[in-house]
């Protein structure tokens, strides 16, 4: 059995967390367009809007190299402002055997947690993908702000 792990990382936005969380509720489509240098791919499928039990696809920038996953979303709690995702197929899942995001957006800030279990005691932390997350969350903030 792997090693579990958690990594939480929170950023100031200035154009509140609630727009954060807006653009992961119902305009996720727009990533892509937001942050295009870090996302290249989003899709959901089966369906037209996001909702628990939605599955959806990325693919995303990750040191130079184009990754994918795909996750079924377990929770959108528009009260906490919190989205949370399971992944079930892609990348991370080569080096680790589970891997949960979860995304907390508050009055001027965003939080992201990673919930995971490592294949090996060697498997390192995943953080680059951690500054891949951050550095979408930073062009979402870039974006809203010039509205």
């Amino acid at each position: 059995m792997g090693m579990k792990g958690k990594l939480i990382a929170s950023t100031e936005v200035k154009c509140g967390g609630h727009s954060i969380y807006d653009i992961f509720h119902s305009n996720t489509h727009h990533v892509p367009n937001i942050s295009p240098t870090n996302v290249n791919h989003f899709e959901i499928h089966e369906d037209e809007i996001l909702k628990v039990g939605s599955v959806v696809s990325w693919k995303y920038n990750e040191d130079g190299k184009e990754k994918s996953m795909k996750e079924v979303i377990e929770v959108l709690d528009p009260q906490k402002k919190l989205v949370r995702w399971n992944l079930n197929e892609g990348d991370l899942l080569e080096l680790y055997n589970s891997f949960t995001i979860i995304t907390s957006c508050e009055h001027k800030w965003t939080t992201w947690t990673f919930e995971y279990e490592k294949k090996t005691e060697d498997t390192p932390e995943p953080l680059i993908f951690l500054g891949v997350i951050l550095d979408v969350t930073k062009d979402m903030e870039g974006h809203l702000l010039k509205k």
